[in-house]
């Protein structure tokens, strides 16, 4: 019987999928039931982007203990290029959900390439150096895509940058117009999607930090000189982590805006970064669970102050601030601690 018992980690790891699938299901259910307001229904892929964005940071900010502050531009990546293979898809497979999954896909590998790229000097720097040159590349991301115009045509794929020089045949088809972004995105992003997508980066991040693997990052993380001692490859696992995080980030872009009927580069500038970097903070360093509460709180949090007018982001940052003192009370966490499960295992054995 004791073989059946399930570690702590697992234990959390299980609660967290449970709540997830419950969530799920409860607004499924209301969903079905006209409960649910319109606007609430237009938030929900954009709660499981960044619900995904979260996590996926969290890995590199909580697990790794790196601090990144342009993983808005691994999310533009995946939405663009996802997005743009949508586009260029619709004719040879016009069922929705297959063109999708290999939305995702794209921007998913996108993102991992840029992540590789970006990861190989970055990743040899440390503290405020590498947040300084993450946020510089999420600047030159945006500065890229703002600038880059890519069209389709019975000859295949053209780009260019800075002007519009394509030079399409007659028929053909500009998806990317730089500054203008991208125009008459057929919007197939589903909650269901979402969903899956979200319990996928759980499964992904959990099996990464509970393997030998995670193990190793957890060690750099904690002291690199001791971890470097006894052999482990920092690189490797910086890069893991790092290349990880992007990939997850390039779904999470590709979901967000196949969501909307246009999408520009100014929308992942450096203010998403640091609101994700906020949903991350708030719900705790490596706890996935708090970066799913933290994201889906914070992104209807705006829309429910609405009714405050001029003063909604006023009251928004007040929020945050009395959030932020009193997850870090003491007297609330020994509080809250009590509850948790095999604190009073401790006792009885005592």
């Amino acid at each position: 019987m004791k073989s059946l018992k399930l570690n702590k980690t697992t234990r959390r790891n299980y609660l967290t999928y449970l709540l997830v699938i419950l969530a799920y299901v409860i607004l499924q259910v209301l969903g079905s039931a006209g409960a649910i307001s319109s606007s609430l229904k237009g938030m929900l892929v954009p709660i499981c982007a960044y619900i995904v964005m979260a996590i996926s940071l969290n890995l590199t900010v909580g697990v790794l203990g790196e601090l990144s502050l342009g993983h808005a531009g691994f999310m533009s990546m995946g939405a663009f290029t996802g997005v743009t293979a949508a586009i260029a898809l619709q004719d040879a497979i016009p069922a929705a959900p297959p063109r999708m999954a290999i939305a995702l896909l794209v921007g998913a590998a996108f993102a991992a390439l840029a992540g590789f790229l970006i990861g190989i000097p970055v990743l040899r720097l440390n503290g405020d150096y590498l947040a300084i040159v993450t946020l510089a590349f999420g600047e030159i991301i945006k500065s890229i895509f703002n600038n880059l115009y890519v069209g389709v045509d019975s000859k295949g794929m053209h780009m260019s940058l800075l002007s519009d020089k394509t030079n399409l045949a007659e028929g053909g088809k500009l998806i990317v117009a730089g500054p203008m972004g991208i125009g008459g995105i057929q919007k197939i992003s589903t909650f269901t999607a979402g969903f899956i997508l979200v319990m996928i980066t759980l499964i992904v991040v959990f099996h990464l930090v509970n393997s030998r693997a995670g193990r190793a990052i957890m060690a750099i993380r904690d002291n690199r000189i001791a971890a470097e001692s006894v052999g482990v490859n920092i690189t490797k696992y910086k890069m893991m982590a790092f290349v990880t995080s992007a990939a997850l980030a390039g779904t999470a872009g590709a979901l967000f805006a196949m969501n909307y009927s246009t999408i520009v580069a100014n929308k992942f500038d450096f203010n998403t970064s640091i609101l994700v970097l906020v949903f991350v903070v708030l719900g705790g360093l490596g706890n996935m669970l708090g970066s799913i509460v933290a994201a889906a709180a914070l992104t209807i949090l705006p829309e429910a102050l609405r009714q405050f007018s001029d003063y909604r982001m006023l009251v928004y940052a007040i929020v945050l601030i009395l959030v932020m003192l009193a997850t870090n009370n003491p007297t609330l966490k020994t509080f809250f601690g009590r509850f948790k499960p095999g604190k009073s295992h401790g006792k009885e054995a005592a």
